[in-house]
């Protein structure tokens, strides 16, 4: 079987050149890339397998017309998981019956470089038991959701954090800080 040019060449050459052609067969090539991480992801803010696979459609259709807007300025995955999750968190925005219905969570890795200054530490979140703490998950916003996902699920450090959400690091702290807050005030009051 013999290997295109383009399969060996970087994301972000490959999206400059569908930018460049509006080529649906290059855009194939990205999405074999990253097909089964944005499903992951969309999982985690679906009730159901359907429902992932419907919202991956989605994101990857909305990718499309989007794609010029890449400017490069992070790297490719990066731009494309913060694209993802924002589509997510704005999908569940606009369904408010979301809120009820349970989401998997994983909640096995938990780690934070900055535990001390917490009040609400990670070991905290870790003593949670996890059917509880998806539903108090689905309470909280879904911002917060999606900051404390990256960290804990993702297991993204407060600097990979900052790129995607193009915050400074204090910002992203607090607002981890904040997030952890209200989804154990959420699981308390379940």
């Amino acid at each position: 079987m013999k290997t295109s040019k383009v399969d060996n060449i970087s994301d972000e050459e490959l999206v400059k050149k569908i930018v460049e052609k509006n080529d649906t067969h290059l855009f194939a090539i990205l999405y074999d890339r990253y097909a089964g991480v944005v499903y992951n992801k969309c999982y985690g803010f679906s009730k159901s397998k359907e429902e992932a696979q419907d919202l991956t459609h989605d994101v990857f259709v909305r990718l499309f017309i989007k794609l010029r807007t890449f400017k490069g300025k992070s790297k490719f995955s990066t731009w494309l998981y913060s694209f993802t999750y924002n589509f997510c968190v704005n999908y569940v925005q606009r369904n408010s019956a979301k809120k009820n219905e349970k989401v998997t969570v994983v909640t096995d890795v938990i780690k934070d470089e900055d535990t001390n200054m917490d009040e609400i530490d990670d070991s905290s979140l870790f003593e949670l038991k996890s059917d509880k703490l998806a539903k108090a998950l689905e309470i909280i916003d879904p911002s917060d959701k999606m900051i404390l996902l990256m960290k804990y699920q993702d297991d993204m450090s407060i600097k990979d954090i900052q790129l995607v959400l193009e915050l400074g690091e204090s910002a992203v702290k607090m607002r981890l800080k904040r997030a952890k807050e209200k989804v154990v005030n959420a699981y308390n009051e379940l």
